[in-house]
């Protein structure tokens, strides 16, 4: 029951990272790949406010790995990072790691902090 939990959750993360990554990419006409830091910290941020949440474990599973693991993407954050050297653009590169690194990890502590005081 649970990996269809998380199955499920991930057929709504996923989806949701695509149209939010190519929206924000409309609407940038810039090689820095706004839509994937966008979509990682908000997942971030969603997962820690989930943690610091009392929940079951079914609604863990189906939220946390499933709709955040979906949402959040590791693989693309390295794709474009690779990308981005190729390109000539190192420093866009770097900065694209310490920027979803820093900003995912504030995130994370701000929305089990926010979690935290809601509970």
């Amino acid at each position: 029951m649970t990996a269809l939990l998380v199955v499920l959750g991930a057929a709504v993360g996923a989806p949701l990272r695509y149209v939010a990554d190519r929206a924000v990419r409309a609407g940038h006409d810039s090689m820095f790949p706004w839509g994937t830091l966008l979509v990682n910290v908000a997942g971030s941020a969603l997962l820690g406010f989930l943690v610091g949440l009392p929940a079951s474990a079914g609604w863990s599973a189906l939220l946390g790995p499933g709709f955040c693991g979906a949402l959040t993407t590791y693989s693309t954050l390295g794709y474009e990072t690779v990308r981005l050297a190729e390109q000539g653009a190192g420093r866009h590169a770097v900065v694209n790691v310490v920027m979803n690194v820093t900003l995912g990890l504030a995130a994370a502590v701000g929305g089990a902090l926010l979690a935290g005081a809601l509970t």
